[in-house]
Protein backbone atom coordinates (compact mmCIF):
# COMPACT_ATOMS: atom_id res chain seq x y z
CA UNK A 1 0.00 0.00 0.00
CA UNK A 2 1.23 3.45 -0.93
CA UNK A 3 0.04 6.74 0.50
CA UNK A 4 -0.53 9.90 -1.53
CA UNK A 5 -1.71 13.43 -1.06
CA UNK A 6 -4.69 13.74 -3.38
CA UNK A 7 -4.52 17.40 -4.44
CA UNK A 8 -7.83 19.15 -5.13
CA UNK A 9 -7.67 22.78 -6.18
CA UNK A 10 -11.32 23.55 -6.94
CA UNK A 11 -14.42 23.23 -4.74
CA UNK A 12 -16.45 21.87 -7.67
CA UNK A 13 -13.91 19.02 -7.90
CA UNK A 14 -14.21 18.37 -4.15
CA UNK A 15 -17.99 18.03 -4.50
CA UNK A 16 -17.65 15.72 -7.51
CA UNK A 17 -15.10 13.47 -5.79
CA UNK A 18 -17.19 13.23 -2.61
CA UNK A 19 -20.47 12.66 -4.47
CA UNK A 20 -19.17 10.21 -7.08
CA UNK A 21 -16.63 8.40 -4.88
CA UNK A 22 -14.26 8.59 -7.84
CA UNK A 23 -11.12 10.43 -8.78
CA UNK A 24 -10.55 11.68 -12.30
CA UNK A 25 -7.21 12.64 -13.80
CA UNK A 26 -6.23 14.91 -16.71
CA UNK A 27 -5.01 13.42 -19.98
CA UNK A 28 -1.34 14.16 -19.27
CA UNK A 29 0.29 10.90 -18.25
CA UNK A 30 1.86 10.98 -14.81
CA UNK A 31 3.82 8.11 -13.33
CA UNK A 32 2.18 8.41 -9.92
CA UNK A 33 -1.31 8.13 -11.44
CA UNK A 34 -0.34 5.01 -13.39
CA UNK A 35 1.09 3.44 -10.21
CA UNK A 36 -2.15 3.78 -8.23
CA UNK A 37 -3.53 0.43 -7.11
CA UNK A 38 -6.56 -0.71 -5.15
CA UNK A 39 -5.79 -0.33 -1.45
CA UNK A 40 -3.60 2.75 -1.83
CA UNK A 41 -4.38 5.51 0.66
CA UNK A 42 -5.35 9.01 -0.48
CA UNK A 43 -4.99 11.83 2.03
CA UNK A 44 -7.35 14.43 0.59
CA UNK A 45 -5.70 17.85 0.38
CA UNK A 46 -7.51 21.04 -0.61
CA UNK A 47 -5.31 23.91 -1.78
CA UNK A 48 -5.53 27.49 -0.52
CA UNK A 49 -7.32 28.47 -3.71
CA UNK A 50 -9.80 25.59 -3.63
CA UNK A 51 -12.49 27.60 -1.84
CA UNK A 52 -11.84 30.76 -3.94
CA UNK A 53 -10.42 32.86 -1.09
CA UNK A 54 -6.67 32.13 -0.76
CA UNK A 55 -6.07 35.04 1.61
CA UNK A 56 -8.49 33.50 4.13
CA UNK A 57 -8.20 29.78 3.45
CA UNK A 58 -5.28 27.48 4.15
CA UNK A 59 -4.15 24.36 2.33
CA UNK A 60 -5.55 21.54 4.46
CA UNK A 61 -5.82 17.79 4.58
CA UNK A 62 -9.53 17.14 5.01
CA UNK A 63 -9.90 13.38 5.03
CA UNK A 64 -8.90 9.95 3.86
CA UNK A 65 -9.94 7.73 1.00
CA UNK A 66 -8.76 4.44 -0.43
CA UNK A 67 -8.44 3.42 -4.08
CA UNK A 68 -10.91 0.62 -4.92
CA UNK A 69 -10.30 0.08 -8.64
CA UNK A 70 -7.42 0.38 -11.10
CA UNK A 71 -7.02 3.64 -13.02
CA UNK A 72 -8.59 3.31 -16.46
CA UNK A 73 -9.58 5.48 -19.41
CA UNK A 74 -13.07 6.91 -18.90
CA UNK A 75 -15.75 6.18 -21.51
CA UNK A 76 -16.65 9.86 -21.49
CA UNK A 77 -14.28 12.55 -20.17
CA UNK A 78 -15.40 14.35 -17.02
CA UNK A 79 -15.48 18.15 -17.26
CA UNK A 80 -14.93 20.12 -14.07
CA UNK A 81 -14.10 23.80 -13.70
CA UNK A 82 -13.33 24.09 -17.40
CA UNK A 83 -10.93 21.15 -17.51
CA UNK A 84 -11.31 17.69 -19.05
CA UNK A 85 -10.34 14.55 -17.16
CA UNK A 86 -9.89 11.40 -19.24
CA UNK A 87 -8.96 8.66 -16.79
CA UNK A 88 -10.03 7.78 -13.30
CA UNK A 89 -10.59 5.26 -10.58
CA UNK A 90 -13.13 4.46 -7.91
CA UNK A 91 -12.36 5.45 -4.35
CA UNK A 92 -13.91 4.94 -0.93
CA UNK A 93 -13.91 8.22 1.02
CA UNK A 94 -13.89 6.96 4.59
CA UNK A 95 -13.24 10.00 6.73
CA UNK A 96 -13.71 13.76 6.58
CA UNK A 97 -13.16 16.61 8.99
CA UNK A 98 -15.80 19.29 9.54
CA UNK A 99 -16.13 21.66 6.57
CA UNK A 100 -13.38 24.29 6.29
CA UNK A 101 -11.24 22.64 8.96
CA UNK A 102 -8.47 20.06 8.74
CA UNK A 103 -4.75 19.67 9.12
CA UNK A 104 -2.82 22.64 7.74
CA UNK A 105 -0.03 21.37 5.55
CA UNK A 106 2.31 24.39 5.66
CA UNK A 107 3.30 23.98 9.34
CA UNK A 108 4.20 20.32 8.70
CA UNK A 109 6.40 20.84 5.63
CA UNK A 110 9.59 21.11 7.70
CA UNK A 111 8.96 17.59 9.00
CA UNK A 112 7.93 15.98 5.71
CA UNK A 113 10.49 14.23 3.48
CA UNK A 114 8.14 14.58 0.49
CA UNK A 115 9.12 18.26 0.39
CA UNK A 116 12.93 18.34 0.12
CA UNK A 117 13.00 22.02 -0.91
CA UNK A 118 11.37 23.68 2.07
CA UNK A 119 11.24 27.14 0.46
CA UNK A 120 9.52 26.02 -2.75
CA UNK A 121 7.44 23.17 -1.36
CA UNK A 122 4.13 24.23 -2.90
CA UNK A 123 5.42 23.57 -6.42
CA UNK A 124 5.22 19.82 -5.59
CA UNK A 125 1.44 20.25 -5.28
CA UNK A 126 0.88 21.22 -8.92
CA UNK A 127 -0.06 17.66 -9.74
CA UNK A 128 -3.03 15.50 -8.78
CA UNK A 129 -1.02 13.12 -6.59
CA UNK A 130 2.08 13.36 -4.46
CA UNK A 131 3.41 10.08 -3.10
CA UNK A 132 4.31 10.25 0.57
CA UNK A 133 6.99 8.20 2.30
CA UNK A 134 5.47 6.00 5.03
CA UNK A 135 6.87 8.24 7.78
CA UNK A 136 5.19 11.29 6.23
CA UNK A 137 1.88 9.44 5.87
CA UNK A 138 2.06 8.36 9.50
CA UNK A 139 2.69 11.94 10.66
CA UNK A 140 -0.25 13.25 8.63
CA UNK A 141 -2.53 10.42 9.85
CA UNK A 142 -1.58 11.21 13.46
CA UNK A 143 -2.42 14.89 12.94
CA UNK A 144 -5.70 14.02 11.24
CA UNK A 145 -6.78 11.44 13.81
CA UNK A 146 -8.18 13.93 16.32
CA UNK A 147 -10.39 15.67 13.76
CA UNK A 148 -11.68 13.08 11.30
CA UNK A 149 -15.01 11.31 11.56
CA UNK A 150 -16.76 8.85 9.24
CA UNK A 151 -17.32 10.60 5.90
CA UNK A 152 -21.08 9.99 6.03
CA UNK A 153 -21.29 12.32 9.04
CA UNK A 154 -19.80 15.28 7.11
CA UNK A 155 -20.68 14.63 3.48
CA UNK A 156 -23.92 16.63 3.40
CA UNK A 157 -22.29 19.67 5.04
CA UNK A 158 -19.61 19.74 2.31
CA UNK A 159 -22.10 19.31 -0.53
CA UNK A 160 -24.52 21.92 0.84
CA UNK A 161 -21.79 24.49 1.48
CA UNK A 162 -20.26 24.01 -1.96
CA UNK A 163 -23.69 24.24 -3.63
CA UNK A 164 -24.35 27.59 -1.88
CA UNK A 165 -20.97 29.03 -2.86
Amino acid sequence: MRSYLLVLGEREAVAWVLRQQQMAFPERRRTEVQRLEPGDELLIYTTRGCWHNPTRDRGRIIGRAYVTSPVSVLDKPVELAGRAFTSGCDIDVRTLVPYRTGVELAPLVGQLAAFPRKTAWSTRLRRPLLELPSSDAMLVRDQLAGQEVPAAEQLSSYLEAIKRA
